[in-house]
């Protein structure tokens, strides 16, 4: 059977906190796992689940850094 490979790409975190609790990303997997057990039938020893924790600083959206980008959109919903 074809293994499966999912990322889950996530940026920022709460105040205060440097990354997901291990809890978190182990709710994360086994989440994402069940997901593709249900959906495509695959076994969860051929699913892998890849957390990237992206910080705020390192990606952009829109042509902006992404914190920027948010700024420019709340200010227009606002």
């Amino acid at each position: 059977m074809p293994m499966v490979t999912i990322q889950v790409t996530r940026e920022g975190t709460t105040p205060g906190a440097a990354s997901l609790t291990a809890a978190e990303k182990a709710a994360l997997i086994k989440g994402s796992s069940q997901l593709l057990l249900d959906v495509l039938g695959k076994p969860h020893d051929s699913t892998f689940v890849v957390i990237e924790e992206v910080d705020t600083d390192n990606w952009g959206w829109g042509g902006l850094p992404v914190q920027e980008f948010r700024r420019r959109r709340a200010s227009q919903a606002g």
